[in-house]
């Protein structure tokens, strides 16, 4: 089974997030994906690449909210797609969270549509 394949049912997620937990549990738990805690295990490339072909940019995967945004001044910077790829491989707080995979479909982040989106998926 191939890196991608394996990405088909997966959640991204920090254990610690309560944001994170709070979604998942709405969503029943998704007992039946695998859950990568970022913190232990950050994103692969190929998994990133993959993320980027589902949402069109690397940007829409990139979390501005990330503690270290400011605090490495990235908010002074014009940054591309190369950045924002860049930046999430070497940081795993720059990746919205959570994101989950189901095949084809992908849910990035937790804006209340995004959510309600996975629910209407997930719970029907």
């Amino acid at each position: 089974m191939s890196e991608i394949e394996k990405i088909m049912k997966k959640v991204f997620h920090l254990s610690t997030c309560n944001t994170c937990q709070r979604i998942i549990k709405e969503l029943g738990g998704l007992t039946d994906f695998e859950h990568q805690n970022l913190k232990e295990k950050n994103i692969s490339a190929k998994e990133l690449d993959f993320l980027k072909e589902k949402a069109g940019s690397y940007e829409a995967l990139f979390s501005r909210r990330s503690m270290k945004f400011r605090a490495w001044t990235l908010h002074e910077k014009e940054l591309g797609e190369k950045d924002y790829r860049k930046y999430i491989l070497e940081e795993y707080t720059f990746l919205k969270r959570p994101v989950i995979v189901d095949g084809e479909e992908v849910f990035i982040g937790n804006a209340k549509k995004v959510v309600e989106a996975a629910r209407a998926k997930f719970l029907g």
